[in-house]
């Protein structure tokens, strides 16, 4: 199994991080590599897109044809706040959209960078701590989409078939869960 971190721009290194670190404690065995093309998309289980310019993302996704590789392919994707807004099916800005998930997200929804922040939130059931940036949210679900987590009312994270979505950084907290998440129940694996 091959977990691929999508290298086109954001915080990739801190996601490859993370999930390394969340395999090392499941003790599994999974292959997790930095991917930038539509042929090493190709051969992943997996795809995490990290935060960043969703709109930068989801051009170089389009222009190097891994947007059709994903959802040709049906392969499970996390998505972090820009990741988040690319696995949509809407947004309040016209831009290249993977829309694996039934949302509506609005970008920027927590404000611009000068007034991002962190505070706790729960999600599983458990409490955990959310790092806002830029952070989108999700303003309407479908049918099919489990929410995972709100804040102040607001929609942060959400679940659709193998596809994760949060507006939040978890890979910016050391904590492993949420990608252990994406890991166990999105890709099928034990621990």
């Amino acid at each position: 199994m091959k977990i691929g971190i999508l290298n086109l721009q954001g915080d990739v290194s801190e996601h490859y991080e993370i999930t390394e670190k969340a395999l090392e404690d499941m003790n599994i065995e999974v292959n997790i590599c930095k991917v930038k093309t539509r042929e090493e998309v190709s051969k992943c289980d997996g795809i995490i897109i990290s935060g960043g310019e969703s709109t930068v993302i989801g051009k170089l996704m389009e222009q190097t044809g891994i947007m059709k590789v994903i959802v040709d392919q049906n392969i499970p994707v996390m998505g972090t706040c820009a990741g988040m807004v690319l696995l949509a099916k809407k947004t309040d800005y016209e831009q290249p959209l993977l829309g694996l998930i039934d949302m509506k997200v609005k970008r920027n929804a927590f404000g611009r960078q000068k007034v991002s922040f962190e505070d706790e939130i729960e999600i599983f059931g458990e409490k955990f701590k959310g790092v806002f940036i830029r952070a989108p949210y999700i303003e309407k679900v479908g049918e099919n989409v489990d929410i995972l987590s709100k804040y102040n009312e607001k929609i942060i994270a959400v679940k659709s078939g193998k596809n994760i979505a949060t507006a939040f950084h978890p890979e910016l907290t050391g904590d492993t869960r949420i990608h252990k998440y994406f890991i166990k129940e999105a890709l099928n694996c034990a621990e």
